[in-house]
């Protein structure tokens, strides 16, 4: 009830202005919408916060977007910071799934509505409006396929470089494990065997060491799943240097240029992409129609699309 209050008061307020944000002479409404995004060293948070300021500018909002910096500490300051300038909205990409949700009780209490984007909150007790992410289980299915289709008959033994605090990365998992599992189930050769799961974490860097430690406890490793693509890069980067390149298939997830580059060339096999600007609009959108008091679905979810070597040929981006 009192989210509800919020938005039909706040909309009493722009209602002079029009409900758009925008007053009848072309000049912005006042309103912030404080942004904390879960690192703005990953290019696809960037385009989050980018296409959410550019679509709250046109609705007469100003946006502060912030570096959440994967600490939960850090995101937790940057909302008190929120609350203490009593902007009129948050947009979390929660730096933990669980850990985030002291943060959003808090704006809670100050009566201010929070949005999650391309990162849920699993605390019931936290209160988020709306969810506005990937479908990320569908994804981590398409991924499971396209390990499937790569792999062939001969199937193998694979590793899975994952992030336990995201939430989205959990549900990619999910997904690609119910696809391997219907996959092997009756088969009596052919089977693809997960034989380690191990903390890429969304980074290069401990995506390159992941894969090292999966290489050097299964030499005969076929097939690495990685949640996103610098993860997936920096598997590639560890394929190289112990000359398994051509022995290892890499299935990553984002469709990020960098990544798409890399399956034009070979060195990852495909990826469901996803849409950051899609993500970043509808959350605005989202917001702006709260604000006016508009019902709001709980969770909106974008559908991922499987992109192969095929389609980076044609793909710009790509070259």
């Amino acid at each position: 009830m009192q989210r509800v209050a919020i938005g039909l008061v706040t909309c009493v307020i722009l209602s002079l202005a029009g409900c758009d944000g925008s007053d009848k002479n072309g000049s912005p409404a006042k309103g912030t919408i404080g942004v904390s995004v879960l690192t703005l060293r990953n290019d696809f948070f960037d385009v989050i916060g980018d296409n959410i300021t550019a679509e709250l500018k046109k609705h007469g909002y100003e946006t502060i977007v912030t570096d959440g910096d994967e600490k939960v500490s850090e995101q937790r300051r940057q909302v008190q910071d929120f609350i203490t300038k009593k902007v009129a909205a948050i947009v979390l990409c929660p730096t933990d799934a669980h850990g985030v949700a002291a943060a959003i009780q808090e704006a809670n209490d100050a009566g201010i509505p929070v949005f999650t984007a391309d990162l849920a909150c699993l605390d019931k007790n936290a209160k988020v409006v709306s969810h506005i992410a990937t479908d990320n289980m569908e994804g981590g299915r398409q991924a499971g396929h396209a390990m499937i289709e790569t792999l062939g008959e001969a199937g193998g033994k694979i590793a899975i470089l994952d992030k336990k605090a995201a939430e989205s990365c959990l549900l990619r998992v999910e997904g690609f494990k119910e696809v391997i599992a219907a996959h092997n189930e009756g088969r009596e050769s052919g089977q693809i065997e997960i034989v380690a799961e191990l903390p890429g974490d969304g980074d290069r860097a401990k995506g390159m060491r992941a894969a090292q430690d999966a290489l050097q406890a299964h030499p005969d490793l076929v097939g690495i799943f990685a949640i996103n693509d610098p993860s997936a890069l920096g598997a590639r980067s560890a394929l190289e240097k112990a000359g398994k390149a051509d022995q290892v298939k890499i299935i990553g997830f984002d469709g990020q240029p960098e990544g798409k580059r890399a399956i034009r060339k070979g060195e990852i096999y495909a990826d469901p992409i996803q849409y950051p600007d899609k993500i970043g609009k509808m959350t605005a959108e989202t917001i702006v129609k709260y604000l006016c008091g508009e019902k709001v679905e709980p969770v909106q979810l974008i559908p991922t699309k499987l992109y192969r070597q095929a389609d980076a040929e044609n793909d710009p981006e790509a070259k």
